[in-house]
């Protein structure tokens, strides 16, 4: 089975809400998109087209290479269908394979059931035809194998990323609350900012949106930060396509910005920690860090993006005392900030009246599962007019 070199559909999955951002990114990478949902993309291409996407992608959770697609109207007919799947021209028979679902089936009461008729189809068949059966189990380190069933509809994939893509490998030290990396990834895509002008990140924690802007504006795409993906380990796998894409990578990637990222916090311990990620991102030098209040972060004279991701009352803080931080937030951009586009991220949007100004645009987001929005401030120099 030449998966490397059969075009069939892929499915590129992401996080809700943020399939304009991955949509931007995959059409970047020149590849046309034949449909776009909520939560990902589908294009058309090989196991080898597969290896960019992984290596590229900001905004993608997995990416999917269809095997098959079929009616199952129940389990057996499921394990029946999957028998049929040259397994053993795909998953080296002394190796080891893991499987994850998405179902929708009236009779699966839990996916692990499903994952294990998966699992004991693969193994049989691989017996059957080699007399040895492979290892399996949950670790996503290896071959993956990806079930979607909804209903009778059932469609069997290779997931060619293994362990997400939305964690970007760098960030060691997560602190608290942290923003998922393709969240914060998404949300810098979805301002103004032109990447050739100030980015500056109040409030950093640890430093996911600094490092972030700092990858974005360097063209310093994740896959620098991860040499372990589960296309490595489908048979016919040639790792010199891999070498190439990452040399392409390097090449692509600048060192130095002439404008200034800046990210504060008034914890030293925070700063600390984004700091030490930033310097696993290999940004560590483009990021002016500032042990300070929000209030008395430096912003450079001209134009950029500053950019708040404030405590929003679910997991951290307390409400009286975060209404008082909101105020606080938007007098800095009203009197620091001129010049500027300023944005808030921010899951409560009782406090975000706190602001004291209005929003030109909010744009929806989840973060895990609340509602959220970044709220976009339009900061004039002088009068509007």
């Amino acid at each position: 089975m030449q998966v490397f070199h059969t075009n069939r559909k892929i499915i590129i999955t992401c996080n809700k809400r943020l399939s304009p951002y991955l949509q931007q990114e995959v059409t970047e990478l020149g590849f046309d998109i034949k449909r776009a949902f909520s939560t990902g993309v589908e294009l058309e291409g090989t196991v080898t087209d597969c290896i960019p996407l992984n290596l590229n992608l900001r905004c993608a959770s997995q990416v999917l290479y269809s095997l098959k697609s079929f009616t199952a109207e129940n389990p057996a007919r499921l394990y029946k269908e999957l028998t049929e799947i040259a397994w053993e021209e795909l998953i080296d028979f002394s190796g080891y394979f893991s499987v994850t679902s998405n179902v929708d089936n009236e009779h699966i009461t839990t996916p692990l059931f499903a994952n294990v008729k998966v699992k004991d189809a693969i193994v049989d068949r691989i017996k059957e035809k080699k007399g040895i059966r492979p290892n399996s189990g949950p670790e996503q380190n290896k071959t993956v194998v990806h079930l979607y069933w909804k209903d009778e509809y059932a469609e069997i994939f290779l997931d060619t990323s293994g362990e997400t893509l939305a964690k970007h490998s760098y960030r060691k030290i997560p602190g608290k609350a942290p923003m998922l990396e393709a969240l914060a990834a998404s949300t810098i895509m979805a301002t103004r900012w032109d990447r050739k002008s100030a980015f500056v990140n109040p409030m950093c924690g640890s430093g996911t949106l600094a490092i972030e802007a700092a990858l974005l504006a360097t063209h310093k795409s994740p896959g620098f930060f991860r040499m372990n993906y589960a296309f490595m380990h489908i048979l016919g796998y040639d790792e010199t396509v891999f070498f190439t894409e990452r040399r392409k990578l390097k090449d692509q990637a600048t060192k130095t910005l002439d404008f200034k990222i800046i990210a504060s916090d008034i914890s030293a311990d925070a700063v600390d920690v984004a700091r030490r990620n930033a310097k696993t991102a290999g940004v560590d030098h483009l990021i002016d860090f500032q042990v300070c209040d929000f209030a008395e972060t430096e912003v450079p004279t001209g134009n950029g993006v500053v950019f708040f991701n404030p405590e929003y009352g679910e997991r951290l803080g307390t409400h009286t005392k975060l209404e008082a931080t909101y105020k606080r937030m938007g007098d800095f951009m009203k009197q620091h900030c001129k010049g500027y586009s300023g944005y808030i991220f921010t899951g409560n949007p009782d406090l975000a009246k706190k602001i004291g100004l209005r929003a030109s645009r909010r744009i929806e987001f989840y973060n895990g599962k609340l509602d959220c929005r970044l709220l976009e401030y339009e900061l004039y120099e002088g009068s509007r007019r």
